[in-house]
């Protein structure tokens, strides 16, 4: 279960359409559930950029967003000096809308549940464990 939403990201969030704030929420509930699984450290819950971010020792930051020069997509966007998206790409190309090296978006539409972004995620939990490992170690 995720914690409270902290008063800063509530009013980003909240500036927001409902489709998005849905789909935003529910990526966060994800993170919190699989640092939880996975036990590790606690999710550090911060506002960076204007853009609600969460990070995990070990891990890379992670930061989820709308904008409204893409209004049916959330975005998910990572440091963009890891190899994250390049490997997403690499072995999930049809899943999510890719944006260089730094984000993936998601449609409003879809279903999180049936996208692999529980996995994504989880990669970029354990980020300093793995960069090193082709594909990340996939």
């Amino acid at each position: 279960m995720s914690p409270s939403l902290p008063a800063q990201i509530a009013a980003v969030f909240n500036a927001y359409p409902q489709a998005a704030r849905t789909q935003l929420l529910a990526i966060r509930s994800l993170i919190f559930s699989l640092a939880v699984e996975h036990k590790l450290a606690a999710v550090d819950e911060s506002l960076k950029w204007g853009e609600a971010s969460y990070l995990v020792k070990g891990g890379t930051a992670i930061r989820i967003d709308w904008k409204e020069q893409t209004p049916q997509q959330v975005k998910v966007l990572f440091h963009c000096q890891t190899k994250l998206i390049e490997t997403f790409r690499e072995v999930y190309p049809g899943e999510f809308i890719y944006e260089g090296n730094r984000a993936m978006g998601i449609a409003l539409s879809a279903d999180i549940q049936k996208l692999p972004l529980a996995h994504c995620l989880q990669l970029a939990m354990h980020y300093q464990r793995v960069k090193h490992l082709p594909l990340l170690g996939l």
